[in-house]
């Protein structure tokens, strides 16, 4: 398979931000959830790293606008659950609410009266939930979507790959861990080859990168 501009791959990144329960009136119990699903100019925890290669992904403010947002299908999940809905926002309207800022989207919900609301309330109160994973779409090979810059320090290679332009958002999702591709010869196998954009005649990987999620973690299947 050859390698397009065309292409889209779906990704699931992790937002390491604190999240909290809003504060209720008395006599009140608040069931609303609040955090930043995406954070700005923040470089994620490494895609690979070893001797040779460090690579990182950043999410530029341009690439994520309310009308993105007011286009999608949002689903706020638990634990990379698509089954477990905690809310949600098709079009604009619904249970999730978020707004847009300098640092990133920020999100907020009330927690339904179910199991699964009760369990989120109380993760979320015990720190034992420490941030969001959100999954987006983009064009990787294309340079106006995705922007790489490498800097060599001591013989090796630090790469930045900043995401400029995403053309879906699908969840987010209260995760307890990061979520990124595992430490193996897939997940290498991708960065190795999002490196090489500039032959996109090279048949390196298949046509899709299918959605990365199996189970609670996510990896390329190449």
């Amino acid at each position: 398979m050859k390698k397009s501009n065309d292409q889209l791959i779906t990704r699931t990144l992790h937002t390491v931000a604190p999240l909290q329960i809003r504060e209720a009136g008395e006599g009140e119990v608040s069931r609303t959830i609040t955090g930043y699903a995406i954070l700005f100019d923040t470089p994620s925890a490494p895609l690979w790293d070893d001797e040779e290669e460090e690579v990182r992904e950043v999410i530029a403010p341009e690439a994520v606008t309310k009308e993105l947002l007011d286009g999608c299908d949002v689903k706020m999940t638990m634990f990379h659950d698509r089954q477990l809905i905690l809310a949600r926002s098709k079009n604009g309207a619904g249970t999730l609410t978020y707004t847009v800022d300098e640092k990133g989207v920020a999100f907020s919900f009330d927690a339904p009266n179910t199991a699964d609301g009760d369990k989120a309330l109380e993760l979320v109160r015990r720190g034992d939930i420490s941030g969001c994973s959100f999954m987006f779409r983009t064009r990787y090979y294309d340079k106006a979507f995705v922007e790489r810059s490498v800097k060599i320090v001591n013989g090796k290679a630090f790469v930045l790959c900043r995401v400029k332009s995403i053309i879906g958002i699908y969840d987010f999702t209260l995760a307890s861990d990061p979520a990124y591709p595992d430490t193996s010869c897939e997940a290498r196998e991708l960065t190795a080859d999002l490196l090489t954009q500039e032959d996109p005649d090279k048949d390196t990987m298949r046509e899709q990168v299918r959605e990365m999620r199996c189970a609670a973690t996510h990896k390329p299947v190449i």
